[in-house]
């Protein structure tokens, strides 16, 4: 692909980034605060959309790998799956006075389910793009690279524009956000060549028969596993940040600066990991990144008694942050070489499917996260209005750094000897061409 192309089709990804925020941390204040909802239902509500989301995630991948048309299979679910989710985040922010459960339910739906029928496609779109082992990379560091780049944006314009309401927050990013990717997935779904599906000579399996076969891929095995874990390892502190500003680093107004850091850092590994990628193998940089990360995480509590903290901190922020941009370009990139596997031995190329498996993963991993550190932080008497004993902060330092440290050289070791390289990959591709 030419350099424009790549940033074409990567340029909706920025956009569609900044609508994380709003729905993953200023949703429940908003309802349950200017909506006047109770917490509990809003809690309910949310919860219930996102369960039949897990359901949603494999349909969707699937019905786009076996859908054909003119327009190709993967641009029709994004022009479709747009407007909904716009429609959807739009009745979300912007809701009438008296709006209740149901409303919330029904555009929280549209918004969520919406994205899930934009975003699988879109990913499993990239990895099509080209056979190359390398362009791949390079195809998915533009895009994830736009994700982060997203992020921070949606962190920095509120402050930037002096909004400090959630309510005037999440008016601002929803509006950004459908401004934005409108035009942006417009422009993609008309200048990016969606390639024809390759179909074996059997007839493609169904839902439940693709799903076995995907589970017998050993490289898709290994990589989801270490994904899962990594995901782990990425959500608990994640969870826990903010605890740890106050509780532990009696800081709290720092935790912007230094989830900045943190971001900017991310943003800015992007040509790193990419570059090593290239050179010395996507596994193997991924490794490496997950290895640092750990080893980073594991200086935290060697840094709370220097007479700067913050600012050790933050220089730990710096090498996890590049982590961060390894965890979000690398793995996808990697996903695309594990389909070649697949296709070699089915004839049928199921990129929507495996990106679904991949998210359902990356959906747990992250799930779990806060449901063992808040129950845990809980059974020790920990209180986040009062103080705490130095066991209760030593098993918050353990949640947050002691175990993602761990996880991430787990990870790392998970996918140190991951099978296939620049060679694998050009065997597959060649094969696979040969059987053609």
């Amino acid at each position: 692909m030419t350099r424009r192309k790549r940033l074409i089709y990567a340029a909706p990804a920025l956009p569609l980034a900044m609508l994380g925020l709003p729905l993953l941390v200023i949703l429940p204040d908003f309802w349950a605060g200017a909506m006047r909802l109770d917490l509990a239902t809003v809690g309910i509500v949310l919860t219930a959309v996102r369960i039949f989301d897990v359901v949603i995630d494999p349909m969707v991948g699937r019905l786009s790998d076996l859908s054909s048309s003119r327009f190709g299979r993967r641009r029709p679910f994004m022009a479709l799956a747009m407007p909904v989710a716009a429609v959807g985040a739009i009745g979300l922010f912007f809701p009438p006075a008296g709006a209740g459960a149901l409303w919330l339910f029904v555009f929280y739906a549209l918004v969520t389910w919406g994205w899930t029928a934009l975003s699988l496609p879109y990913w499993a779109w990239g990895a099509e793009l080209s056979e190359d082992y390398a362009e791949r990379q390079r195809i998915t560091s533009l895009r994830e690279g736009g994700t982060i780049l997203g992020i921070l944006i949606s962190a920095l314009a509120p402050v930037l524009l002096g909004i400090t309401s959630h309510v005037g927050q999440a008016h601002l990013l929803a509006l950004l956000t459908i401004g934005l990717a409108g035009p942006a997935v417009a422009l993609a779904l008309i200048a990016v060549p969606d390639p024809k599906p390759a179909r074996g000579a059997a007839p493609p399996a169904g839902l439940g028969d693709a799903l076995r076969l995907i589970g017998g891929n050993a490289p898709f095995r290994r990589l989801i596993l270490a994904w899962a874990v990594n995901g782990l390892a990425n959500g608990l502190p994640a969870a826990l940040i903010l605890i740890v500003f106050d509780k532990v680093l009696h800081a709290p107004d720092a935790s912007g600066p230094i989830l900045l850091v943190y971001f900017a850092a991310g943003v800015a590994s992007v040509p790193l990991w990419l570059a090593l990628s290239v050179r010395a193998g996507k596994h193997r940089a991924w490794t490496i990144a997950m290895a640092v990360s750990g080893l980073a995480f594991a200086f935290v509590p060697s840094i709370l008694h220097t007479a700067h903290p913050l600012i050790w901190f933050g220089v730990i922020s710096l090498f996890t942050g590049a982590g961060l941009g390894a965890d979000f370009t690398i793995p996808p990139a990697i996903q695309a070489d594990v389909v070649d596997v697949d296709e070699l031995a089915s004839g049928e190329r199921r990129a929507g499917l495996y990106f679904a498996a991949a998210t359902m993963a990356q959906k747990a991993g992250n799930a779990l996260a806060p449901g063992i550190a808040f129950p845990l932080l809980g059974l020790a008497g920990f209180s986040t209005h009062g103080r705490n004993g130095a066991m209760q902060i030593t098993l918050l330092l353990l949640l947050y750094c002691g175990v993602p440290s761990a996880l991430k050289i787990a990870a790392a070791a998970i996918m140190r000897r991951f099978p296939i390289d620049r060679a694998a990959q050009e065997d597959l591709r060649a094969a696979i061409a040969a059987r053609a």
